[in-house]
């Protein structure tokens, strides 16, 4: 099984015992609810999956094994420093072409082996498009552990990572956990942008540039848009300054599947400007977000993102609404979104660039 995954490009493999439902930690998911730091996603709170999250019989029945398996996106250094402009505005694992397809290809391939090791095997594949507590199961299995920020940090691979489960009747001997390896570091906390990392954790989805560039639909809270900073889609920061993180981009171990090209920037982002996002078309936005992560921000929200960087980048003598960049056009194109774009969240976003150009200056 760990040779079959590790041949079909995924890092890390882990074996989890399906039969043990996460109280603990389906506990910390309710509270999140409770809490109401899931913002407008209200499908996590969907009566329907909530309790979908616990239970893996749901999910298969007759489920006695969760396989978890890791695919590491980072890319080196030299390799990032390449990217385009507009790329560096995305976070790392957006960049290039949706990984669904092709993970969710690749689970599909390993599910079927697994039915083949026994008779009457079952198996389904999982991917983040399926209520389950995928962090957890991935922590059970001996992937790695959760760290600070509250994501999966996988020994020898870092945070960077794509998670994946096939759910099978298989019995698998279960791997054990990971000690928690955080010790007294809180680097991610202190440096997350917006603070939303409000202990140990606990991410308070509202106030993550991740949430806020991709999955708010309404206007962006104006006390959070100075942190939000250039960023249009995603944040990699609290990541990035994580010591498990270092050099794991460069990471190669010589097998098949390794490759991280797939991850890298799609051509389209070399001739794209923030400008363009912020007056891109219906038929604009369908070819630029084609095959790309992007499309989740929707077109209405990526223009709204993009002013609101447009307008963080007035203070940056480089940045495109700066001195060293295209102010004319740029405050050409705020004013003509301010003015007649369909959406007032836009609108209201332009403006408040558009006040920020005017301190730039």
């Amino acid at each position: 099984m760990r040779e079959k995954a590790r041949a079909l490009g995924f890092d890390a493999v882990g074996f989890a015992r399906a039969d043990e439902p996460l109280l603990a930690d389906f506990e910390r998911y309710e509270r999140f609810l409770a809490q109401e730091m899931h913002g407008e996603m209200g499908y996590l709170a969907a009566d329907r999956l909530v309790r979908r999250r616990l239970d893996t019989e749901d999910i298969l029945v007759g489920a006695r094994t969760v396989v978890c398996v890791a695919r590491r996106y980072d890319r080196s250094e030299e390799d990032l420093a390449q990217d385009p402009p507009l790329a560096r505005h995305i976070a790392r694992y957006a960049r290039g072409r949706d990984y669904h397809n092709g993970v969710r290809k690749k689970l599909r391939q390993l599910a079927a082996f697994v039915r083949t090791l026994g008779e009457g095997v079952t198996a389904r594949p999982l991917l983040d498009d399926v209520p389950v507590l995928e962090r957890a199961w991935a922590a059970r299995a001996g992937l790695g552990f959760i760290g600070k920020n509250g994501l999966l940090i996988v020994p020898g691979q870092g945070s960077f990572v794509l998670l994946g489960e096939v759910v099978t009747t298989l019995a698998l001997t279960p791997d054990e956990p990971v000690a928690d390896r955080c010790g007294s570091c809180t680097l991610c906390i202190e440096e997350c942008p917006t603070d939303a990392i409000v202990e140990a954790r606990v991410l308070d989805a509202r106030r993550c540039i991740s949430y806020l560039t991709i999955e708010l639909r309404s206007a962006m809270p104006e006390e959070l848009r100075v942190a939000v900073g250039e960023n249009l889609f995603g944040c990699d920061d609290c990541q990035t300054v994580c010591p498990y993180n270092k050099d794991s981009g460069a990471k190669r171990d010589g097998r098949s599947g390794a490759k991280t090209d797939v991850f890298s920037p799609h051509p389209r982002w070399a001739d794209t400007t923030l400008a363009d996002l912020v007056s891109a078309s219906a038929a604009e936005f369908a070819v630029l977000a084609e095959g790309s992560p992007v499309h989740r921000a929707t077109r209405i929200g990526l223009a709204r993102n993009a002013a609101v960087a447009l307008g963080n980048a007035a203070v940056d003598p480089e940045g495109e609404g700066g001195e060293g960049g295209r102010g004319g056009a740029t405050r050409a194109t705020l004013e003509n979104a301010a003015n007649s774009h369909e959406s007032e969240v836009v609108r209201d976003a332009a403006r408040w660039a558009l006040g920020r150009l005017s301190k730039g200056r």
